[in-house]
């Protein structure tokens, strides 16, 4: 079972950095959350979150294919025009696949923000897709 991205969040996804940068949530070897920023996450397709992992960290080794991942996306701007209501916040559950090679990786990098491919010049990283299972606002409510 599949949940949409409203289209109305597209964009404000997208242009996140470097004010409202979305959060990345992970389960740990050990069973412990990891909640990282993280300001390549955009929008893949409707169904579908993508982000840059440059590789350093604890995220990076939790994360494969089939991992859990939580994102977490607060606007203050859009509470105050009612897109998001309860405190400007989305929550997105979804399970990743991880490229680490592949047109899919490269496709990825091409469209992340230009600061996010500075800060990785060399395209040392990899490409994680969440396929979005979940999309809820603060109230636990499915996202329209």
């Amino acid at each position: 079972h599949m949940a949409k991205i409203p289209q109305a969040l597209h964009e404000a996804i997208n242009t996140a950095h470097p004010k409202n940068v979305c959060l990345v949530g992970t389960v740990q070897p050990d069973g412990w959350a990891q909640v990282t920023p993280r300001g390549s996450l955009l929008v893949w397709d409707d169904e579908t979150l993508a982000y840059w992992d440059r590789g350093r960290g604890k995220t990076f080794e939790a994360v494969r294919d089939g991992s859990k991942v939580m994102v977490f996306f607060r606007s203050p701007e859009l509470r105050e025009k009612g897109v998001l209501p309860k405190g400007g916040i989305a929550r997105f559950y979804g399970t990743a696949s991880v490229h680490s090679s592949g047109p899919l990786r490269d496709q990825v990098y091409d469209r992340i923000i230009p600061p996010e491919q500075k800060a990785d010049s060399e395209k040392r990283g990899r490409a994680v897709l969440v396929k979005v299972e979940r999309a809820e606002d603060l109230g636990g409510a499915p996202l329209e």
